[in-house]
């Protein structure tokens, strides 16, 4: 699974004009799922990102974890993440899961995350989404697990 982090003061999800998810400070997580993925790799970046030390503590040093800080996750899908832009012009996205196995996966890393984190949003899978957001560093983490 691919993700790209970043860390917010706040972000929003817009779908056709109404806003369906949105979070204060915290991360922004876009994911993508890979052909191959599995449940494995979707707890395995879960525990990655929640234990990730990114946020400022008294000192300005990047160590404290989204939970130490109280923030929120939106998590929004994005398939582009496995763009291969080796063969062209035009990014291929073969990489990518299929739709119907992205969507579980993604589903899964959301109930997951619910159940580990008390402030989860998330975007539509699938759906055009406007994301709007305040990059708060900006801190943007690519993350991968295998």
């Amino acid at each position: 699974m691919i993700s790209v982090l970043q860390r917010v003061s706040q972000a929003r999800v817009v779908v056709a004009g109404a806003t369906i998810g949105e979070i204060g400070a915290g991360l922004l997580v876009l994911l993508c799922a890979e052909r191959g993925d599995s449940e494995v790799q979707a707890d395995k970046l879960l525990a990655k990102l929640l234990k990730l030390r990114i946020f400022s503590d008294a000192a300005g040093t990047m160590n404290r974890r989204v939970q130490d800080v109280g923030g929120g996750l939106l998590v929004g899908s994005q398939f582009t993440l496995a763009a291969d832009t080796t063969g062209g012009n035009r990014p291929s996205f073969t990489n990518a899961a299929p739709p119907d196995e992205g969507r579980r996966l993604y589903d899964y890393f959301v109930q997951q995350a619910r159940a580990a984190h008390p402030m989860v949003q998330t975007g539509e899978f699938a759906a055009h989404m406007e994301v709007h957001l305040v990059n708060d560093g900006p801190v943007t983490i690519p993350l991968r697990v295998v």
